[in-house]
């Protein structure tokens, strides 16, 4: 026998889940895009209506090439987080972004963030406070654009002991080792071929000196290793005294030369996260990584080896990303629970980060 719905349960299915949107940029400006564009399709996969409430800016009189109601937008984002069910947060850098998030977390709201930066140095306190709300704070996009890799080891591989986490995960620096293997250009001609093609921004440094990089090991070992590690934790180098004589001779030997993110346990139990250039064997998968994509090796006892590979950055992967969080977390909503929590308190012994960074330059 069918159960016929109640009223009030179908007026439950038609009521919307308000959507705060931070930032507008060029990942912001796609998400708000495939929002209204799939809006159909969103609804029938979360059960109700998905509502763009309002987007934050910065500006209001900036052209940003959008088909978007003018009225959406507001300078007054500290009001628009307390009227969202969820927060999408795309401005990046640490303030307001923090304020921000901990205000929609006060006012009951479950936050999505693309903000590696963060994470990476105040992911505690997030965490503690999206616990204490009882909401969720998702961040796939934070780590590999549109690559699906931070749910598989929060979530798939919850169960396995996961002992390695070896990846590219800057795909700015990979297009400019790339071009320096490739072409035999030296480091400031690849970094300019980067920015020409939109790869890197006017100031790499965040890119080449590998703090980018940094920030999304601290998440994966984070996530990986069932701890808490910040991105002043991390041993980085970046690439910025490559040269095209060093490049040439890792091909010499049969190499190529990767700014790799390497986070492994250690047999004492610690944890070892480093960032920094390495030769690896051109046979080897990651070898053949090009231009701007990523790609991550995951070893766990039980599963073996993954590889998690795909488009790192860009406006429409990320908001690929963005958009996966926003149905997970909005799926929460309508079914009265929450996700996965945040990684618990250390377990690792913290004397063991630094010492164990330093230990190697290569892969």
């Amino acid at each position: 026998m069918i159960k016929e719905q109640s009223p009030t349960m179908e007026s439950d299915k038609q009521t919307p889940i308000r959507i705060a949107l931070l930032g507008c940029g060029v990942v912001g400006g796609a998400v708000a895009t495939l929002l209204t564009a799939n809006a159909a399709d969103l609804a029938a996969r979360v059960g109700r209506p998905l509502q763009l409430v309002g987007i934050g800016v910065r500006r209001l009189d900036r052209d940003r090439g959008l088909d978007l109601d003018p009225a959406l937008f507001t300078l007054d984002s500290e009001e628009l987080v307390t009227r969202a069910d969820i927060v999408v947060e795309v401005i990046g850098g640490i303030e307001p972004a923090r304020s921000l998030i901990l205000r929609a977390f006060e006012h009951g709201a479950s936050v999505v963030t693309a903000n590696k930066a963060l994470l990476a140095e105040d992911g505690p306190t997030l965490y503690a406070a999206a616990d204490a709300a009882g909401v969720d704070l998702y961040y796939e996009a934070a780590v590999a654009g549109a690559i699906p890799l931070l749910r598989p080891l929060r979530e798939s591989l919850a169960g396995d002991d996961v002992t390695k986490v070896l990846g590219i995960v800057n795909g700015t620096t990979n297009y400019v080792l790339d071009k320096m293997d490739s072409t035999g250009a030296g480091f400031t001609e690849a970094v300019e071929a980067a920015q020409a093609l939109g790869y890197a921004e006017a100031d790499p440094t965040a890119d080449v000196e590998g703090f980018d990089a940094a920030a999304k090991a601290a998440i994966l070992a984070s996530l990986a290793f069932h701890t808490r590690v910040s991105a002043q934790q991390v041993y980085r180098e970046g690439i910025t005294e490559v040269s095209a004589a060093d490049v040439q001779a890792a091909k010499d030997m049969g190499c190529v030369v990767k700014l790799l993110a390497i986070c492994e346990r250690s047999e004492d139990g610690g944890v070892g996260v480093r960032v920094h250039p390495a030769m690896i064997p051109r046979t080897h998968p990651l070898a053949g990584v090009r231009e701007a994509f990523n790609a991550v090796f995951v070893e766990a006892d039980a599963a073996g080896e993954l590889m998690f590979y795909g488009r790192g950055a860009g406006g429409n992967p990320t908001a690929s990303a963005v958009l996966g969080d926003l149905v997970a977390v909005a799926r929460h909503r309508v079914g009265g629970g929450r996700g996965p929590g945040s990684p618990p308190t250390p377990t690792c012994p913290s004397s063991t980060w630094a010492t164990r960074a330093r230990a190697t330059s290569s892969a």
